[in-house]
């Protein structure tokens, strides 16, 4: 666990003990997604080779989806990358660059499209406030459930 330098011990410990039954509960059902992983049969060989292949497919994609969505929402964007993150999904930096996790190319489309508009809604706020969630829902009504999706399946999206 990490704890912010402005968080002091005794408040980080009051913190764990207050949300110590969420704390386990969260624990508990990552255990369990992780077990339900399914396990590949492919050589280190042919997964560098396939994930080179998705990276390469998400390179093209990517940027077609930024550019249908944001004539869209009415905004610009940066650069665009392509990474693995480990814990991001996407990210929008304050100067408009965009992140995108490859492993996004093995989810179905319309999740995808959920973490393009996701990003560029912060084009608008650079927050998840409800003015940044209403913007997502103009231009995605059935956000919750491809955002659901994606917290409930994203474990999986491996190679």
């Amino acid at each position: 666990m990490k704890i912010p330098l402005s968080v002091s011990y005794d408040c980080a410990e009051t913190i764990l003990h207050t949300k110590e039954r969420w704390i386990v509960k969260k624990y508990m059902q990552l255990t369990e997604a992780q077990n339900h992983i399914p396990k590949s049969n492919l050589t280190q060989t042919q997964r560098i080779e396939l994930e080179n292949r998705y990276r390469q497919a998400a390179k093209k994609y990517f940027p077609a989806r930024v550019a249908y969505y944001e004539n869209i929402i009415g905004v610009t964007h940066g650069s665009i990358s392509i990474r693995d993150q480990k814990t991001r999904w996407g990210s929008c930096s304050a100067k408009g660059n965009l992140n995108f996790n490859w492993r996004l190319m093995l989810a179905p489309p319309r999740v995808l499209d959920y973490v393009v508009v996701h990003e560029l809604c912060h084009r608008k706020q650079m927050n998840h406030s409800k003015a940044f969630w209403d913007a997502v829902e103009m231009v995605l009504p059935d956000y919750r459930e491809l955002r659901k999706w994606l917290q409930d399946n994203g474990r999986t999206l491996v190679l």
